[in-house]
């Protein structure tokens, strides 16, 4: 697991969800001049920000990662070691969370950022994308569902957290997160056995039940936002998933509804959890979708080496340092709300 003291921790308040830990990874200062490529991170269920962190310390995600600053928002009472919440304080709705996350930018000081949710997050930023049009440049979605939860989903969701807040971590709650985090069957892979003691460990040792009962609670009952994609989600989106997650039926159901002129997903093989399963695929497509927004132009396909050795940058910006050239071009993006579409 990732750790935390390269991280800078900062407390938010809100007006509807209290106060909001933030930890940035990255050179905030550069992000506040709109020197870096800043993503406003949001984690899954059964999780927190040190998942996002994780997969940004990969060595896929090394180019990247040194280029850009990261605001990993932690959703209330998911953090290591948490107390027990207020039981008589109501916890946030989905769309409350997605509503407040304009907060962590203007406290932050940021102007723009590029969403990054993973599972019930993906649901968050995108919320938070549709209310904020103008200061969303991209929103990158790792497994994300726009639909309401259906039935079976919803007794499913019933019982573990009926188990999570009478009995604490239990079989039961942990088989159902292990299948929402890496898919179907993925517990006879071999491969992936050590993993998954890791994150059932994690989940026994660190991650308050109590607390994370209420997270899944509130994205049992998400609402459906699956009508709103295609005329309120305006800027460009990538959505990443894998053909045995456990949500794919939903995530390609969030797909269809999407303009597809703005969205693009990204299938792939034989893994549940793109993160962890296909980090390099992830990390690629991920820099990609960057640079058909202006950012990380520098940077070759690889994310780790400089373009300059195979494809030079066009001649007027010859005589700028790689740091300018990683610098967007904020004119070019896709940003409706603002009336500056180029295209």
């Amino acid at each position: 697991m990732a750790e935390e003291k390269e991280l800078t921790l900062h407390l938010v308040k809100t007006g509807s969800c209290g106060e909001i830990e933030v930890f940035v990874q990255g050179d905030l200062d550069l992000a506040k001049k709109e020197e870096r490529c800043t993503f406003l991170t949001v984690h899954d269920i059964g999780s927190n920000h040190l998942d996002i962190v994780e997969f940004t310390k990969h060595v896929a995600m090394q180019g990247i990662t040194n280029r850009s600053v990261f605001l990993h928002v932690s959703i209330p009472g998911q953090n290591l070691g948490e107390q027990d919440l207020n039981p008589d304080a109501r916890f946030p709705t989905m769309q409350a969370l997605g509503e407040c996350l304009v907060t962590v930018l203007d406290k932050l000081e940021i102007k723009y950022a590029l969403g990054l949710g993973v599972g019930a997050g993906s649901n968050i930023i995108a919320r938070f994308a549709m209310k904020n049009q103008s200061r969303v440049l991209g929103t990158i979605l790792i497994h994300p569902t726009s639909t309401s939860a259906g039935m079976v989903e919803h007794v499913r969701d019933q019982i573990i957290n009926w188990k999570l807040e009478s009995v604490g971590h239990n079989p039961t709650a942990e088989q159902y997160l292990v299948f929402h985090k890496f898919g179907y069957q993925v517990e006879k892979a071999k491969d992936k056995t050590k993993a998954m003691n890791e994150y059932k460990e994690r989940l026994h040792n660190q991650l308050n039940p109590r607390n994370l009962k209420m997270y899944v609670e509130a994205f049992m009952n998400r609402t459906d936002i699956s009508h709103k994609l295609a005329s309120e989600l305006s800027c460009d989106i990538l959505i990443i998933t894998g053909s045995k997650s456990s949500f794919l039926h939903s995530v390609e159901t969030m797909y269809t509804h999407c303009n597809p002129a703005k969205c693009s997903i990204l299938r792939i093989d034989d893994v549940g959890d793109v993160m962890f399963e296909a980090t390099e695929s992830s990390a690629q497509s991920i820099l990609l979708f960057c640079q058909g927004l202006g950012y990380l132009t520098s940077l070759g396909i690889g994310g780790n080496r400089s373009r300059s050795g195979s494809i030079n940058p066009p001649e007027k910006h010859l005589n700028i340092s790689m740091a300018e050239y990683d610098k967007p071009n904020v004119k070019r993006l896709s940003l409706s709300a603002r009336g500056d579409s180029e295209h």
